[in-house]
């Protein structure tokens, strides 16, 4: 009942006007100065009052009496006869304890009120399941000598079971905020300071105190001066700026995330929000992370070896890859050399190179190892680890350079040939403790791919320099199987060279590959092999050959053929030897084949054949000369010779002014 108290001192100031009014009057009643109109007036007055009096403590919905020195009641509202459940004439007279509320006696507010002529202390009286607020209120005459009292009873036991709630709610807050699996505030907060007023009692694994031994103490009082001041800066942020507020946040080697948001109470806002613990999801994250990193350096080092044709540029191309892919400081590889010193020859590096990070000698020398995380990494043929290189005393030497250029960890990933390490992969990373197990047991899948790779180089150069003397060896064999029929046929010396030279000048000016050139040269080489199983006298007659003796010559190409056949040439020279004499429109021997039937190379050496035999002399007649085989050539242009062989070989004498060898 809000209204209750300006409504008792309203009514209190009306009888106080009363008792004046009656005692001016009592006055000059005895005096006997007061005309009976007069005094008519006045008591008409006084019932108006009383009336209206009675009418303000009807109008009041709280109980209100009147009682005097005996506690009986003179006077009682509405309100009050209603809870008594009693006709009012019932109720005066009579003590109010035996009325309401019925209690054992007096109240000790009334006993109060009568005993030190002032007003009543406020008790709680429970009535009937009812909860009431009561005070007596004394009213004295001018003389100061009691009268009676009035007696306001406030129900408030809607407001008992609201506070109540409150207070079950609070309670609950609180148990829920000390009880939090996470951990969790509420904050008075200021600029100048945040005071903790609930916290999760948890906090003790955090800062070794309960949420209850916080409570009232601030920031500075319970975290580090630095953490302190950052964090009252930033609970001020968020209740100033009415945002909420996420932070990572690291305390004492703990990763912790907190969300802060503003609680607006009336004029005053305070701070609310949870911390929780995620040291150990960052950790996984940075894992994720870091195995990450490794398996994109591995996926683009593996296309680095895909395509990898030379050993140096591999090493500078994984070292690249590891820097620029991986996000490794600084990567360098080096290979195990057997000198005196036995040192680390570095073959490549990339990354940050303000400074070196190892100014110590690299060996794999057994004694001096220990300074040199690559050299120990040979050695033991197994991967070296530094979580913190300046945490490491048998790197002291490393120290300097590495606080200075920023290398904080590193891995040596040794090289493998079977069980002897034959060199070093070495990375380098900004942050400590960097390197965990599954990112080395990624990295050393990278170094065993890398080790392969190198070996496989190795390998792969060996069989091309192998092959490049058996290559050798067997042009020499095939030149010195040619110098024999050369032999045989004096006047014809030089022609197979001469034609080989000269098919080959023809394919590269129609752009045929290195390969097939030289494919096409060596056929060239041997073209004529076959004239070996001829008789030499029919080789060196001096004048035109009789038709047995033609039909000889003309199964040259299929002896040569025969002799080639079985040599594994990995091209189809034998072929070729086989078909220089086709010709496009089948007119040619030993087959008749024509067109695309012919080997595109075959096609090249008849062209030269012709072009050489007619330039050149013969024993039945002298050579005819460029300008005559050139004519030939013209004339049997698309029907007996490749159109465009012709026209490669015509470009060469007169474009180029070719000139066929000595």
């Amino acid at each position: 009942m809000s209204d209750n108290p300006q409504t008792l001192d309203a009514a209190q100031r009306t009888i106080a006007e009363l008792q004046k009014q009656l005692a001016a009057l009592s006055a000059q009643h005895k005096a006997d100065t007061v005309p009976q109109t007069d005094l008519d007036s006045a008591l008409k007055q006084i019932e108006q009052v009383r009336q209206e009096w009675m009418a303000a403590l009807d109008a009041i919905e709280d109980p209100v009496f009147v009682h005097d020195k005996e506690f009986r009641i003179l006077r009682a509202n509405r309100a009050y006869q209603q809870r008594a459940a009693l006709p009012f004439k019932e109720l005066i007279g009579r003590p109010y304890y035996e009325v309401f509320p019925k209690v054992a006696g007096p109240l000790p507010c009334c006993l109060h009120a009568l005993e030190a002529g002032e007003d009543g202390e406020e008790e709680e009286v429970v009535a009937e399941g009812r909860s009431y607020r009561s005070r007596a209120y004394p009213v004295h005459d001018r003389q100061g000598d009691y009268q009676y009292s009035v007696h306001a009873m406030e129900d408030v036991t809607e407001r008992k079971h609201m506070e109540n709630r409150l207070r079950e709610n609070w309670e609950l807050l609180l148990a829920f905020i000390a009880n939090s699996p996470i951990y969790t505030f509420i904050k008075e907060v200021s600029p100048a300071e945040s005071k903790v007023l609930a916290a999760s009692d948890n906090y003790i694994d955090m800062i070794g105190i309960t949420g209850k031994e916080m409570a009232g103490k601030t920031m500075q009082e319970l975290f580090p001066a630095e953490f302190a001041e950052k964090m009252t800066a930033d609970d001020w942020s968020t209740v100033s700026s009415d945002q909420v507020l996420h932070l990572d946040e690291e305390l004492n080697g703990r990763n912790y995330l907190t969300i802060k948001f503003p609680i607006p109470m009336g004029e005053k806002t305070y701070l609310a929000g949870y911390t929780m613990d995620v040291t150990e999801g960052k950790q996984h994250e940075l894992a994720m992370l870091r195995a990450n990193r490794a398996l994109r350096t591995i996926s683009a080092g593996n296309q680095v070896l895909i395509h990898a044709s030379e050993e140096n540029a591999l090493l500078q191309e994984m070292c690249d890859v590891a820097v620029q892919v991986g996000g490794y400081r600084f990567a360098w590889i080096g290979y195990a050399r057997d000198d005196t010193n036995q040192t680390i020859e570095q073959t490549a590096r990339a990354g940050f190179e303000q400074g070196w990070p190892n100014p110590s000698p690299m060996t794999w020398n057994k004694v001096r190892h220990e300074s040199c995380p690559a050299g120990a990494a040979i050695i033991s043929g197994a991967t070296r680890v530094v979580q913190d290189i300046l945490g490491a005393r048998e790197l002291q030497s490393w120290h300097e350079n590495a606080r200075q250029y920023g290398y904080a960890s590193c891995i040596a990933l040794p090289l493998m040939d079977g069980a002897r390490a034959f060199g070093v992969l070495v990375l380098f990373d900004e942050k400590v403790n960097v390197f965990d197990a599954d990112e080395t047991e990624l990295l050393e899948e990278m170094a065993g791919d890398l080790a392969f790779g190198i070996l496989t180089l190795r390998l792969k150069q060996a069989h091309r320099e192998h092959a490049q003397r058996l290559q050798t060896n067997m042009l020499q064999t095939v030149e010195a199987i040619a110098g024999i029929v050369e032999m045989r046929d004096p006047y014809t010396s030089g022609h197979q060279r001469r034609v080989a030279e000269l098919a080959q000048a023809i394919a590269k000016k129609m752009g045929r590959s290195d390969e097939e050139r030289q494919v096409i040269h060596l056929a060239g080489i041997v073209h004529d092999l076959g004239k070996i199983s001829i008789p030499a006298e029919i080789l060196s007659k001096p004048m035109r050959l009789n038709d047995i003796e033609y039909s000889l010559i003309k199964m040259h190409p299929q002896a040569g053929y025969d002799i080639l056949k079985g040599i594994d040439f990995s091209w189809p020279i034998a072929q070729m030897v086989l078909q220089h004499h086709e010709r496009m429109d089948g007119s040619g021997y030993p087959q008749g084949l024509k067109g695309d039937e012919i080997l595109p190379g075959a096609r090249i050496l008849c062209v030269a054949d012709v072009m050489e035999a007619m330039s050149s002399h013969r024993p039945y007649r002298p050579g005819l000369g460029i300008n005559s085989a050139l004519a030939e050539l013209a004339r049997g242009r698309g029907s007996l010779y490749d159109t465009q062989v012709v026209d490669a070989c015509t470009a060469l004498f007169k474009e180029e002014s070719y000139e066929l060898p000595q």
